[in-house]
């Protein structure tokens, strides 16, 4: 029993859960509801419960894969759940740690008693169905039958960004790394090398998690080792590189207040709290952000959760940082002032434990709370990230009861009021040009295709640019050309002058 007398409606997680299901067909595999039903029913045994709770909200972290319109429904009905709350995240993989903030908040304010969260995705299947052409007859609600909405629908590109085909995190992440390698000034080879054991370490965090989609450990040679199982995607990133969504896999959380989890018996050492949370994002777009190599936003939304939860970055124990791509976890730690030296995964990320789209951070925490219990006292972060490093969501947990209660913050206008990088109109976007970052899409193939770049005009001002030129784009496999001067049209073709 804890010492400490608390607050009926402090918040806590009693339950986590974490499912996968290696299809060996289309006819064999799961829908992403099934997959969130098996993930809930883990939960259920972790919280010691003899069933799933009677729980008076289902909320559900956007699916992609299949497209539900309701997908809490589902959920719920599998569960033998009657007439309940139902509620849909918007999309970005910020979204497992905001909902956990907002259901904390909606317990506090009494509006919610026990709350189910839970996501999925079967996109492996998915994927398979549309190679093979086999239909997938899993359910959809009634175009009028949707759930309540949690968080602001916004797009990902600007229309500028969308004209020139910067449009997919596997062609923006990428530019993201060679801003940071040129600010660093670290020579090419130099900074392979060094992604190459980051996504090692990674990698082996993966081999130890049960839970984990791929849990093969491997060399940093075999990382940045181009070849038929590693191709190139977009320079600098191999596919081992890159984000995994083809898995089918589905994670949930159980949380309610302190009466409720007391009134369900379940066993308090097994408690995990959140602390603090704060939600906050980048200037929306990446054509407005000051520079690629900074992330101001991780810099004030992880430093206020922190000071929230009443501890610093040095006496954290257990971390997961949100691990799409190396630039992001880069730039991550580097916001947070995190040496990269130290444990800063608990997964094996997105590359090897498993890229379910949205619902990556809701794994992440389902760990982190295992963590925490086999280390009572201790204080775990989560940051989970959506967009282009764009929309950030910070969670400190601990199986100590916060001091103060829960404590929540969105410091936006702060970062509002940061500088904000002006976008030059296509009409003037001509001439004499800087590359401030790029990157070459490679075929399917391996073969590179079209290089992107950020361009900084004279003035400041930002443009973008593309080429396919093939003198242009294999020149721009080889070297550090971010810095490198150009010529660009009217047409946003650059040229290497």
């Amino acid at each position: 029993m804890l010492a400490v007398t608390l607050d009926p409606r402090t918040p806590v997680l009693i339950g986590g859960g974490q499912y996968l299901h290696r299809a060996d067909t289309v006819a064999d595999a799961l829908e992403p509801a099934a997959l969130m039903e098996r993930a809930v029913l883990a939960a259920t045994d972790d919280a010691g419960l003899s069933g799933p709770p009677p729980a008076d909200s289902v909320r559900i972290v956007k699916i992609l894969g299949w497209r539900y319109r309701n997908p809490a429904r589902f959920l719920a009905e599998r569960l033998g759940l009657g007439d309940v709350d139902m509620a849909e995240t918007t999309e970005g993989g910020n979204s497992p740690q905001a909902l956990v903030n907002r259901t904390a908040l909606d317990l506090l304010a009494g509006s919610t008693d026990i709350a189910i969260l839970s996501g999925a995705e079967a996109f492996r299947t998915y994927m398979r169905a549309r190679t093979t052409g086999e239909r997938l007859t899993w359910p959809k609600a009634p175009d009028d039958d949707r759930p309540r909405r949690i968080g602001s629908p916004t797009g990902m590109s600007h229309e500028a960004e969308l004209e020139r085909g910067i449009v997919d995190p596997t062609c923006v992440y990428p530019m993201f790394e060679t801003a940071l390698r040129a600010a660093a000034g670290r020579r090419v080879d130099d900074h392979t090398a060094r992604l190459g054991r980051l996504w090692s370490g990674l990698s082996e965090v993966a081999a130890h998690n049960p839970h984990a989609w791929i849990r093969e450990a491997k060399t940093p040679e075999e990382i940045v080792t181009v070849g038929p199982q590693n191709r190139m995607i977009g320079l600098p990133y191999p596919k081992y590189m890159n984000s995994n969504s083809d898995v089918d896999m589905g994670a949930a959380l159980i949380m309610c207040t302190v009466e409720s989890a007391r009134r369900l018996a379940t066993s308090e050492d097994r408690w995990v709290f959140p602390l603090a949370g704060t939600d906050c994002h980048e200037h929306h777009y990446i054509s407005h952000r000051d520079r690629f190599d900074r992330t101001p936003a991780i810099e004030i939304g992880g430093r206020r959760v922190l000071e929230l939860a009443g501890t610093s970055v040095d006496e954290l124990q257990v971390i997961d940082l949100y691990s799409c791509f190396p630039s992001a976890v880069q730039l991550g730690a580097q916001s947070l002032g995190l040496d990269l030296d130290r444990q800063w995964s608990r997964t094996g990320g997105l590359s090897f434990a498993g890229g379910p789209w949205n619902n990556y951070p809701m794994h992440a925490i389902a760990t982190v709370m295992n963590d925490l219990r086999e280390r009572p006292g201790e204080r775990g972060l989560v940051w989970a990230n959506g967009g282009f490093v764009t929309k950030h969501a910070f969670g400190v947990y601990s199986t100590e009861p916060p001091a103060s209660g829960f404590r929540h913050s969105s410091p936006q206008d702060e970062i509002d009021a940061l500088p904000r990088r002006d976008l030059a109109r296509a009409d003037e976007a001509v001439g004499a040009a800087t590359i401030e970052a790029y990157t070459v899409m490679h075929d399917r193939a391996g073969q590179p295709e079209t290089a992107r770049a950020a361009l900084r005009l004279p003035d400041g001002r930002r443009a973008w640019g593309n080429t396919t030129d093939s003198g242009d784009v294999t020149a721009l496999t080889d070297g550090e050309w971010v810095g490198a001067a150009t010529l660009l049209d009217a047409a946003g073709r650059f040229a290497l002058d």
